[in-house]
């Protein structure tokens, strides 16, 4: 585990949002009667390993962005955070919008610097001593099964660059995002008149990335890069991801292959 001594008590970043709005479709049928946080990797749903790394490391509030099937979170988290305080945001809209509304939804509940993360990450609780200061970003290193958003880091270790989705390149300088970043309260409200624009013109069905990136190619916003170690997180969105997230996280437990293939089509298993 890394050294975080030397990071006062005051500085730790204690609040995290977490968007977890979303319906989850590539993963049916497993979400068609729970939310995609709900999911079961190794016998845990996500959300409880989420809950779990957060109070290891002495968070102490809570913001989550429910939607679909949000009173199934509520439930679920109403006896598993302890002394945590929750809060909840509602997207009625959840079904045509994008996490860019979640989190320009969430605006109101963000008083104090916050840990932005998404609902759909697998993770150890030591891969966050390196996030507890405001305006860090996780990256990693690009493996085969990973898509999505990507950047690129200055000599500097600082972001410079976002790429957008289905450009994956594995070159030594462009690096995965995790979709985890952790916000100072300056740099977030820049982030939310940025939101402003977007919202207001009615884009909704943006990922808040595309925010972020134009905001990093204008030197409006600036990340610190935190390494995430590739073989120790995992990303879920469909079934062949939660095959892997299983090999992952329970190299030790002998894993049913063909009760997720038996899902059927969906399941797209090789």
């Amino acid at each position: 585990m890394a050294d975080t001594s030397h990071i006062t008590r005051e500085a730790r970043v204690r609040t995290a949002l977490l968007l977890a709005a979303g319906t989850g479709t590539r993963l049916q049928p497993l979400t068609l009667d729970a939310p995609k946080c709900l999911t079961e990797v190794g016998g845990i749903p996500i959300l409880e390993r989420l809950i779990n790394n957060l109070r290891v490391q002495g968070f102490r509030r809570l913001i989550v962005v429910i939607g679909y099937l949000g009173g199934c979170i509520q439930e679920f988290l109403g006896q598993r955070t302890g002394d945590m305080r929750v809060d909840y945001v509602l997207n009625p809209d959840y079904r045509i919008t994008n996490n860019i509304y979640s989190l320009w939804l969430a605006r109101q509940q963000i008083h104090e610097p916050f840990l932005l993360i998404e609902s759909d990450l697998v993770f150890e609780a030591c891969m966050l001593d390196n996030m507890l200061q405001p305006d860090k970003m996780a990256i990693s290193r690009i493996l085969p099964w990973m898509n999505g958003t990507t950047v690129e880091l200055g000599s500097q270790g600082r972001v410079t660059a976002f790429r957008r989705r289905g450009d994956m390149d594995t070159t030594a300088h462009q690096y995965k995002s995790v979709n985890l970043y952790s916000l100072s309260i300056p740099t977030w409200n820049k982030i939310e008149k940025r939101l402003h624009r977007y919202i207001v013109k009615g884009r909704l069905d943006e990922y808040y990335e595309v925010v972020f990136s134009e905001m990093v190619a204008d030197r409006t916003l600036s990340f610190d890069a935190v390494f995430f170690d590739a073989n120790r997180w995992y990303e879920i969105d469909t079934l062949t991801d939660l095959l892997e997230a299983e090999a992952m996280f329970t190299p030790l437990r002998s894993i049913d292959r063909r009760s997720l293939r038996d899902l059927g089509p969906a399941a797209n298993l090789a």
